[in-house]
């Protein structure tokens, strides 16, 4: 059965963020032509696909993955194509005519079992410093702030993302793309970051967001590590609801202290 192409025009939600990759004359500095529209905001429009074809199971117990390999900017039109083989969706994400994202969804028979008390319950760091390659030792846990999206601000966030799906609505779930925002705060709760970029994440969603559960991340570093120049952090994390239900289990890439390219 063919998936139907999903088409989207790309909104940058970070634009007033700390994170200065999605600011234009910053971005230009590392060779962007623009501010980017976040990652995580990339692979909520990634989710419309698979959720339109499984519906609430897969926000009970969907897996997905994406690789961010060129920014989609603001503004510009993002077109998500899906093919089914075997159960799996592959996922690509073009923008300019060029692939910016590409990933694959799947529906497990059931969610797997993961034990919360595997995970760390830490709090973030109570000052934040500046980043540095101590700031993500291997080994380490992180914490987040407690976060809940309900009524208007959940409602403002299908906005952002441009999902008209009304499965959110009509059932009082939260948006799975909530989580991955989450994931984002584990570094930006924990270091005073300089502009940084997500690069691809992992989630195996194990029960559904519903509206205003408050929501902490409890994460383990499993890499930190210099590739051509980049500093790339890697994390292996239990995104909680009301500090007790296991909401998706992640991984999540991201180069926090990205090499500067310089501009003539």
């Amino acid at each position: 059965m063919p998936i139907e192409p999903y088409r989207v025009e790309a909104y940058n939600t970070a634009r007033q963020s700390e994170n200065k990759m999605h600011d234009d004359t910053v971005a230009q500095r590392f060779g962007f032509s623009g501010g980017l529209v976040p990652g995580v905001d990339v692979m909520a429009y990634m989710m419309h696909q698979p959720v339109a074809k499984w519906g609430r199971a897969f926000l009970e117990r969907g897996l997905i993955e994406a690789r961010f390999v060129k920014p989609v900017y603001d503004g510009e039109m993002a077109e998500l194509t899906a093919e089914e083989d075997n159960g799996v969706l592959s996922i690509e994400v073009q923008s300019r005519g060029e692939p910016c994202a590409t990933g694959t969804a799947s529906l497990p028979a059931s969610a797997p079992a993961v034990s919360i008390s595997d995970y760390q319950e830490v709090a973030a760091v109570a000052e934040r410093k500046p980043v540095n390659a101590s700031s993500y030792e291997v080994g380490t846990w992180l914490g987040t702030a407690p976060r809940d999206w309900a009524g208007e601000a959940a409602r403002e966030y299908l906005q952002d993302i441009r999902e008209a799906d009304p499965i959110y609505a009509k059932e009082g779930l939260g948006h799975p793309g909530l989580l991955q925002r989450v994931m984002n705060r584990l570094l930006v709760d924990n270091a005073i970051l300089g502009p940084w970029i997500h690069v691809g994440s992992r989630m195996q969603l194990l029960s559904a967001k519903k509206a205003g559960d408050v929501i902490t991340a409890r994460a383990k570093v499993v890499g930190n590590y210099d590739k051509k120049g980049h500093r790339f952090v890697e994390l292996d994390a239990l995104v909680v609801a009301n500090g007790k239900t296991p909401l998706a289990h992640c991984h999540h890439v991201a180069i926090y202290q990205p090499r500067e390219q310089a501009v003539a």
